[in-house]
């Protein structure tokens, strides 16, 4: 197994690290943050403020390099990648895909890439918020392009596996189209509930109850993490948005015509047990020979269909799909 160099060690990174050290790898990873770099090596961990001898380190053992920065942070890190591991295995765990993958290609070119995004988090941040399953289960979306290295892909899906999650495949913009609507739109929702909750004064923080919470959770996400994914998904979530904003206003002018809701509430009751049904599937099995001429096309096939990756053998990865 690969050594595993992470930059950035709080909630995500710090879950990679761990989770890493979990399936017996060894690992080490740097942070710009102190308190986070201090944590870790309280608990045991080989983790600094050192970036850059983080990085000479992963070049020197050949280590996969996880970059868990925010997408304002990348550029700097990745002038760092270029400078001191310019010919490593590359991935991140990143919120949005295009504009990652077009700063690597920009600043750092000689890297082997395979971008990365782990379904999975909390409202909490920093070091003391991750676990070492923190990815039990879940997806962790590894893109899949017409440059892709499919054996460095393979690598980089079996940290993904053995991290506990599943991987699924897809192209840098359907990831991003995606990510806009399950869950960058959602945490601008939960921003605005939040507010208009608030706005009811001490009587609404008396009665929120499951309703409330529920839909306003990642509102007590770090205001920067949630503007740096919903911002760098610019070109994905506007017209997402401007969705929303339809339905909204179809609710809205219902209201105000018949005073009905039904064709709005009966749509997302729908659609929410359309939802649940399709991660209830039943799953057949396919494989994916990764030396294969259609491989890539093999792989998204996978990805598009909403099946996942869950082991290989050899160079043959094992799916799952719907």
């Amino acid at each position: 197994m690969r050594d595993v160099c992470v930059i950035g060690l709080g909630l995500i990174g710090g879950s990679v690290l761990r989770a890493a050290a979990r399936a017996g790898r060894t690992v080490w990873g740097a942070t710009a943050s102190t308190s986070d770099a201090e944590a870790a090596v309280a608990d045991g961990f080989d983790a600094s403020t050192d970036v850059a001898g983080a990085l000479r380190k992963a070049a020197a053992t050949d280590a996969l390099v996880v970059l868990a920065v925010p997408l304002t942070a990348l550029r700097s890190v990745l002038t760092a990648v270029a400078e001191h591991a310019p010919d490593c295995l590359l991935t991140d765990v990143t919120s949005v895909k295009v504009p990652v993958r077009d700063s690597v290609r920009a600043t750092a070119p000689s890297v082997t890439f395979v971008g990365g995004h782990p379904m999975a988090g909390s409202a909490e941040s920093g070091w003391a918020a991750s676990t070492s399953g923190l990815f039990d289960g879940a997806a962790w979306v590894l893109t899949v392009e017409s440059d892709t290295d499919l054996a460095a892909w393979r690598e980089v899906a079996t940290l993904a596996l053995d991290c506990g999650a599943h991987v699924v495949p897809l192209d840098a913009e359907v990831h991003d189209e995606t990510a806009a609507r399950i869950s960058h739109l959602p945490h601008l929702l939960a921003a605005v509930l939040a507010s208009i909750g608030a706005a009811g004064g001490p009587v609404a923080a008396a009665l929120a109850a499951g309703s409330f919470t529920d839909g306003t959770r990642v509102a007590g996400t770090r205001p920067e993490l949630v503007r740096a994914m919903t911002e760098g998904n610019r070109a994905a979530l506007l017209p997402v948005l401007d969705e929303a904003l339809g339905a909204l206003g179809a609710a809205r002018g219902s209201l105000a015509s018949t005073g009905g809701l039904a064709a709005t509430i009966d749509a997302g009751h729908t659609a929410a047990r359309r939802v649940a049904e399709h991660r209830r599937a039943n799953r057949t099995s396919r494989s994916v020979r990764l030396s294969a001429s259609d491989a890539r096309q093999a792989l998204l096939a996978v990805g598009d269909r909403g099946g996942r990756i869950t082991a290989f053998d050899g160079d043959v990865a094992l799916a799952e799909v719907p």
